[in-house]
């Protein structure tokens, strides 16, 4: 395709440009005319899955009210990441086989698809079935939106364009429930899933404008585009192991889920690693490549930060007794701060300094993470506002160098592979954060009888957890700076 050229994203080795001209890669270059519907593309496809989140968790409870079914409530949000994440991992083979265009189309008719049955749907079997299909197509639609970004964008733009991105979360943060609450209200709860159908299409409209006949087909070489069924039923099996610990209250099953689950992953990866069409890029994990310690930082950074989506507003509710609005503003602030901080760190151009950025917004993450514990134990609002700022800044410095520099790093066999796992890679941490954030959470006491000194302990120990587990983020981001600078 004339419109896509071909971008050398190789590991730099020549010496870096100068921070005069790397500061000459202005934001008005991504409004040039082959970069301004790809950005836009691309945007949208971020923007959908965030907003519909937000507009999800609004009607959901709307929705229950009139179908009944309450019981099965939480496998909308389990089946819908099950689905989102086996779609993110199995991107990178479906692009090969379709093409990058074909593969946006299908995945995106399965989103209006899914907004429709969820929208229409007369039993809550039906919803959550719709919702299935809209995790399984948003999986996919950001995975591709990731491999389209390392296509479209020279690495100068990378950052920039990741800043952006941050930038749409910070808007569905504070403009998603707003959205969600009004069209729920003034219209129904259907509403809120069917609005999703006019973007869905404004969004294919642009995937067919933006991407030629070229990017039609893919790679129909021999096994190119398997579906490899064994390694997603080990990960399927996993997944549905690990969220399903918090539908039940019984210790010993949470602790026997979880332990499969992990067993499943670690045969998964055992297997994946022997395959020649693999789903993870080569040296995923490995605590010898950058990329293998860049992925590490991708999965524990939202895993430890992960109990602020499923106690913070409870917190907030029962140890402050805010109001839902009030409750809801300071949850976003972590986003706000994600996304100013990401905007403002785009103007980093040079490797070394995205090395620093690296490492501070890992640091940051950790003292985050002990300050809302402190500040939740010790009931001080004020520190955990504190608390809660440092976290997104710390997501906001490091966040999009973490995810350039393994997509910089990857050959060009594993670009796909690599671009698609950071999605999948950041929604598998956050699912595996809140099982095992429950997990603690539960063990301290906590439940929907307990006192509001109990629950606060219980909330505390969550993110004491977190803080654990970035302890261990902070080592492999030193050994992450070795190596780096090693390859200079």
């Amino acid at each position: 395709m004339s419109e896509i050229q071909s971008v050398d994203l190789d590991v730099p080795t020549d010496p870096e440009p100068s921070v005069a001209s790397s500061d000459d890669a202005g934001w008005g270059e991504l409004l040039a005319p082959g970069l301004r519907a790809p950005l836009a593309m691309v945007s949208l496809g971020i923007g959908l899955h965030a907003f519909n989140a937000f507009l999800a968790a609004t009607a959901l409870p709307f929705a229950v009210s009139e179908l009944g079914g309450a019981q099965w409530l939480p496998w909308s949000s389990t089946l819908y990441l099950t689905g989102s994440i086996v779609a993110g991992a199995s991107t990178a083979g479906f692009k090969a086989r379709f093409g990058m265009r074909l593969a946006l189309v299908l995945a995106t008719l399965v989103f209006l698809l899914g907004s429709t049955m969820a929208g229409l749907a007369g039993t809550m079997g039906g919803v959550i079935f719709g919702r299935l299909l809209q995790g399984l197509s948003e999986g996919a639609v950001l995975a591709l939106c990731y491999m389209l970004i390392s296509t479209f964008f020279p690495q100068r733009l990378m950052a920039r364009v990741f800043g952006i991105e941050a930038a749409v979360w910070a808007v569905s943060a504070f403009g998603g429930p707003v959205l969600a609450g009004l069209v729920t209200e003034a219209i129904s709860w259907r509403a809120a899933f069917l609005i999703n159908i006019p973007a869905g299409l404004v969004f294919l409209l642009l995937a067919v404008l933006t991407l030629g006949s070229g990017q039609e087909n893919g790679d129909l070489g021999a096994g190119a585009g398997s579906v490899p069924a064994g390694r997603l039923t080990l990960l399927i099996f996993g997944l549905v192991m690990l969220l399903a610990t918090n539908l039940t209250t019984l210790d010993l099953a949470r602790h026997t889920m979880i332990g499969l689950a992990f067993v499943a992953f670690l045969l998964f990866a055992t297997v994946d690693r022997q395959s020649l069409q693999p789903i993870l890029p080569s040296g995923a994990f490995s605590i010898t490549s950058p990329v293998g310690l860049g992925l590490w930082l991708v999965l524990l950074m939202p895993l430890c930060q992960a109990a602020s989506g499923v106690y913070l507003v409870y917190a907030l509710k029962h140890v402050w007794n805010m109001g839902p609005l009030t409750a809801s503003a300071i949850g976003a602030l972590t986003a706000v701060s994600w996304s100013l901080v990401a905007v403002t760190s785009a103007h980093v151009s040079t490797a070394s300094a995205r090395k620093w950025l690296i490492m501070t917004g890992v640091l940051m993450e950790t003292c985050g993470l002990g300050g809302i514990a402190l500040a939740i134990s010790h009931g001080s609002l004020p520190g955990l506002m504190l608390a809660l700022v440092m976290t997104g800044a710390a997501f906001g410095l490091a966040w999009a160098a973490i995810n350039q520099m393994v997509l910089v790093a990857s050959s060009d066999e594993d670009r796909d592979r690599s671009s698609a796992l950071l999605p999948t890679l950041q929604s598998f941490g956050y699912g595996m954060g809140a099982a095992l954030a429950g997990l603690v959470a539960n063990q301290a006491g906590f439940s929907s009888t307990a006192s509001s000194d109990v629950i606060g302990k219980a909330v505390a120990s969550s993110f004491l957890f977190g803080f654990a587990v970035m302890l261990v983020a902070v080592v492999i981001a030193f050994g992450l700076m070795r190596r780096l600078r090693a390859l200079q």
